[in-house]
């Protein structure tokens, strides 16, 4: 599916690329959320965690997006705005949305906004969030491997 065709399709969200960097649709909220756009088809109620209300809502695919120019417009959007938070809500599992986590944490490297910032990912028909250090340390396949290595030995003394 192309960008332009998706546009008419059922999804209905801000996307990231399209959106102004300081839009009134994102500065009159004090959260922004950062979400893969197959949330908003796939799993819509995993929304409801996220109300309209205090939540910007922004989608993005990576697999139409490159990670590196959604990456440089959520910094454009950090740098101008002031958030309270900055949440990334993805399905788990997919390689593509996994670069959405790993994007936000570079983007707060080279920013350094106050935001806090949360990770959540939607599976098996809840939302879990997801620790900053669990998605530091996926970035690094041999630190994960670590991890499996101690988990199998404590786990078969």
């Amino acid at each position: 599916m192309t960008a332009a065709s998706c546009r008419n399709c059922f999804y209905k969200m801000s996307r990231l690329m399209d959106v102004n960097v300081a839009s009134r649709l994102i500065r009159s909220r004090r959260k922004l959320l950062i979400l893969g756009r197959c949330i908003e088809a796939e799993k819509p109620w995993a929304l409801k965690r996220f109300p309209e209300e205090e939540y910007a809502r922004l989608s993005v695919c990576l697999e139409e997006e490159h990670v590196n120019m959604a990456g440089f417009k959520l910094a454009g959007i950090l740098a101008r705005l002031d958030f309270e938070e900055v949440a990334v809500l993805t399905t788990d599992g997919s390689m593509h949305c996994v670069q959405l986590h790993f994007m936000v944490e570079e983007v707060f490297k080279l920013v350094r906004p106050r935001a806090r910032r949360r990770h959540f990912v939607a599976e098996n028909g809840r939302v879990v969030e997801v620790p900053v250090e669990a998605v530091k340390t996926a970035r690094y396949l041999s630190r994960v491997a670590r991890l499996l290595s101690a988990v199998q030995a404590t786990g078969s003394s």
